[in-house]
């Protein structure tokens, strides 16, 4: 019989302790439905009474399969568990599980808090007591554990016995400061079960600052912890928490932890994996780091010509799972170290047939390797590449023709007296032999100046006649500057990300010295080839 390992995200809570992040109460709500689809066990929805956020989710939280789980603080000193407000407020949140803080390092509870650390051990243990008395699951997150341990081990695991005795279902061991490397935390771990708390009781909850969260938390399973707290993504405060989306495919997938260890994530909701990172990012507004393990736009990427040619013979050369179990796309980028291996299933990936003989192919890589030494990068413009090869294979349609664009950006007062920016794009175009000139501003509704690029942009896709229907659902998601020569002779790479209401999205590239010509080069490369996928005049 698989052990039960049991996983815990923070995400709503500890996630949202990272800079820059406030989620509002109807995307914590987003979130928790997600993570309950995929499986874990506990979602930690934050700290009622800390913030009106926090407290309005549990007021409208959503029904879910997982533990919902409100986070505080033990008791204070010289006040009784029923009479101390701040706990109060996280019991009154109603949720089935309560997991409270708690000092176990001496060096805090003198220094941070000023209490004798008699007092502090019965804060921690009249708390976790109060908890389980109203039949909750109480938890026990010993703060600063490692460092604590390190300092006095019996004192520390005195406040972890205080909590065990008092009725805390888990006790869990927190690398709060992030810096304790992975051997220690699991030899820590199991001198802890090994001084008599069982490990079916354990947690583990680590923090990256050294790059190793994930590593630590494998190490405290392997020492007999079962359960794994974390965030999606990797979100938390400073340097983040453990990422559960590294961690949960690594437990369910990888020796020795497949088969080992049951969780609640099935094989359906870990296909789900990628796309429930992805939300995340696109509910902060970040583009997705690409070279995240396991769900990253480069996890299955195969630039080099050997490891291409190797895939296309057997996938498991040179990947170490397969990218659908986690809902991953495997790729085979275009780029000047390309050869005809990758080129082919490029080709075939974007519905192109080609002959291995065609002599058309080494005219395409030349091509290829030849843009790439003027800037141009088709590794990450994988829709820019298509239509080099389809210049060169069958040619493109002619859709329409630019005629010429401008672009000026103006700088003036306001009647606040302010500086601020706006700018005016025309572009005009020739569509079946008729000429159409639009125009437009950088500002959008709300008066907020979007920039030259955005102004350029709404400009060319404002009539395209006969085409306007194919580009109308288009919208652009993200925009990158490169420059690829410094000094007074510097090259500009754009790259720009498109998306569309089918769910797809593609990325082009232009090079120029000047950023506008290199930013509008890549929105044509954009607008035409939504036009060729979908068929545009034919």
């Amino acid at each position: 019989m698989a052990e039960r390992l049991y996983l815990y995200d923070t995400t709503l809570r500890d996630g949202q302790q990272t800079q820059g992040v406030q989620f509002s109460t109807a995307e914590k709500i987003r979130i928790a439905e997600v993570l309950d689809a995929l499986g874990v066990d506990h979602i930690e929805g934050g700290w009622p009474g800390a913030n009106p956020t926090d407290s309005a989710f549990f007021e409208m939280a959503p029904k879910t399969r997982a533990r919902l789980t409100a986070f505080g603080m033990t008791k204070r000193a010289g006040r009784s568990a029923e009479n101390d407000e701040v706990l109060a407020a996280v019991l009154n949140a109603g949720t089935p599980s309560v997991c409270l803080v708690g000092k176990t390092h001496d060096f805090h509870v003198e220094t941070a808090l000023g209490i004798t650390r008699d007092d502090n051990i019965e804060n921690i243990a009249k708390s976790i007591a109060h908890v389980a008395a109203q039949g909750r699951e109480a938890l026990f997150d010993a703060e600063h554990f490692f460092d604590g341990w390190k300092s006095d081990p019996d004192y520390a695991f005195d406040c972890l016995k205080a909590a065990h005795d008092a009725g805390a279902r888990w006790i869990v061991l927190c690398d709060t400061n992030g810096g304790t490397l992975p051997h220690e935390v699991g030899e820590i771990t199991a001198q802890v079960i090994a001084r008599g708390i069982s490990g079916a009781q354990i947690g583990i909850h680590t923090h990256d600052d050294t790059g190793n969260a994930v590593a630590g938390s494998l190490a405290a399973v392997d020492a007999g912890a079962r359960q794994v707290q974390g965030t999606l993504n990797g979100l938390g405060e400073r340097c983040g928490n453990a990422n559960l989306v590294t961690l949960i495919p690594t437990l369910l997938l990888k020796a020795p932890y497949a088969g080992r260890f049951q969780t609640g994530v099935t094989e359906e909701a870990l296909a789900q994996l990628t796309r429930a990172s992805r939300l995340l990012d696109d509910i902060l507004n970040r583009v997705p780091v690409k070279s995240a393990p396991y769900v990253g736009a480069s996890a299955f990427a195969h630039k080099a010509g050997l490891h291409a040619s190797a895939i296309l013979k057997d996938p498991a050369t040179y990947e170490h799972i397969d990218p659908a179990r986690v809902g991953n796309i495997r790729v085979i980028p275009m780029s000047n170290q390309a050869g005809q291996s990758n080129l082919r299933r490029r080709l075939a990936e974007a519905g192109i047939e080609v002959d291995e003989a065609d002599p058309r192919l080494a005219q395409i890589l030349d091509e290829i390797k030849m843009r790439e030494g003027e800037g141009y990068s088709y590794d990450t413009a994988q829709a820019s590449f298509e239509l080099v090869a389809r210049r060169l294979l069958d040619g493109l349609p002619a859709y329409f023709e630019v005629k010429r664009y401008r672009v000026t950006v103006e700088r003036r007062k306001n009647r606040h007296d302010r500086m601020v920016s706006s700018s005016e794009a025309v572009v005009v175009v020739k569509v079946g032999g008729e000429k159409k000139l639009s125009v437009s501003e950088s500002r959008d509704a709300e008066g907020r100046d979007r920039g030259p690029v955005n102004a350029l942009w709404r400009a060319l896709a404002k009539d395209l006649g006969p085409y306007q229907p194919y580009i109308d659902d288009m919208k652009l998601v993200d925009f990158k500057v490169r420059i690829t020569n410094g000094g007074t002779e510097a090259v500009t790479r754009v790259i720009i990300d498109s998306e569309d209401g089918q769910g797809r999205r593609w990325s082009t590239v232009g090079v120029s010295p000047n950023i506008v010509d290199a930013s509008f080069e890549a929105l044509l490369d954009a607008v035409v080839w939504k036009l060729v996928r979908d068929g545009a005049g034919t």
